[in-house]
């Protein structure tokens, strides 16, 4: 049997999307392209995956399983790869940064120029990561420290909180709360919304605002890797997302925020695994720790922001 890892990550994106348009574009390739290797996957097994039609795409008995399966390898595999790499780090003269989106916000670059200026000689390498990885790299061994936002599952992390930042609820222009001074969670939990591609179950519930819809699931549309990828759904009417304040120093053409004015703020955090605290992940988290310290002007703007400043930049 001839499987290919990339034909299994064309599968995961479509079984997630349910649509070959779009599981298209976020692997920029065609779609006719794209038709081909599903269909070459489902030859090498002997096995149809998806039942088509002119309007709807879903996941046949098999496929579903199939989905299931491969989604849990790919990201085994990618572990294994990343630990691989790990190892290969001289931890000696080399920290390794990871974060999502945004990072720690306006306190990354004071935390970021103080390490530099204390560890003058240490290679500071930063790895930026999408929704599918909320701890950033730090369950996979990929980096040494990361700056994480939470719930996600967590086992075998430590963290220092740095601030809670209040979440905002994007809205198509044209939607009924748009334009609205604040909203209620209860207002917008049974929305159709946009989630991220993520496997993470606590952090799924966190974002899909599964406490506030009293056991009912949520109305997933489709999935997402990046904040841009969901600031153009927003944009072309394609459902809501729950996110953080800092998405107004984003101005995007289509798109309304609004804060969630009862929703549980978010957590961000420096974060490390338990058996890899080396003397330069002790030194970064002592910094960053000190930087909050010293900057409450600035942990206060991030937990109390004003909305109508639209000016500060987003340190990615």
């Amino acid at each position: 049997m001839d499987v290919h890892t990339r034909q299994l990550r064309y599968f995961v994106t479509v079984a997630e999307e349910l649509s070959f348009t779009r599981a298209a574009q976020r692997l920029y390739v065609t779609q006719q392209g794209l038709s081909a290797q599903i269909k070459q996957l489902e030859q090498a097994l002997g096995v149809v995956l998806f039942s088509r039609t002119t309007r709807n795409v879903e996941l046949t008995a098999a496929g579903a399983s199939f989905f299931k399966e491969v989604r849990y390898g790919l990201t085994r595999l990618d572990a294994a790869v990343e630990r691989a790499q790990s190892v290969h780090r001289n931890e000696q003269d080399r920290l390794t940064l990871g974060c999502m989106e945004g990072a720690a916000l306006t306190l990354t670059e004071p935390i970021l120029s103080a390490f530099r200026e204390r560890h003058p000689d240490v290679s500071l390498e930063l790895r930026q990561f999408g929704y599918d990885d909320p701890s950033a790299g730090l369950r996979s061994g990929a980096v040494d420290v990361a700056i994480v936002r939470h719930p996600f599952v967590y086992e075998g992390l430590e963290f220092e909180r740095l601030f809670a930042e209040p979440l905002v609820v994007m809205l198509p222009v044209g939607h009924r709360l748009a334009g609205r001074a604040g909203v209620l969670a209860r207002e917008i939990a049974e929305e159709p919304m946009l989630g991220a591609s993520c496997s993470d179950p606590v952090w799924n519930a966190f974002w899909e605002f599964d406490i506030h819809r009293e056991g009912r699931p949520a109305q997933i549309i489709s999935r997402s890797s990046t904040l841009l990828e969901e600031l153009h759904k927003v944009a072309t009417g394609q459902g809501i997302v729950i996110t953080v304040a800092c998405v107004r120093w984003i101005p995007f053409p289509g798109v309304k925020l609004s804060p969630v004015i009862d929703a549980e703020p978010n957590e961000v955090a420096v974060g490390w695994r338990v058996d890899h605290r080396t003397a330069l992940v002790r030194s970064f988290i002592d910094i960053a720790r000190t930087v909050r310290d010293e900057h409450p002007e600035l942990v206060a703007q991030l937990e109390e922001p004003d909305f109508l400043d639209c000016t500060l930049p987003l340190h990615l």
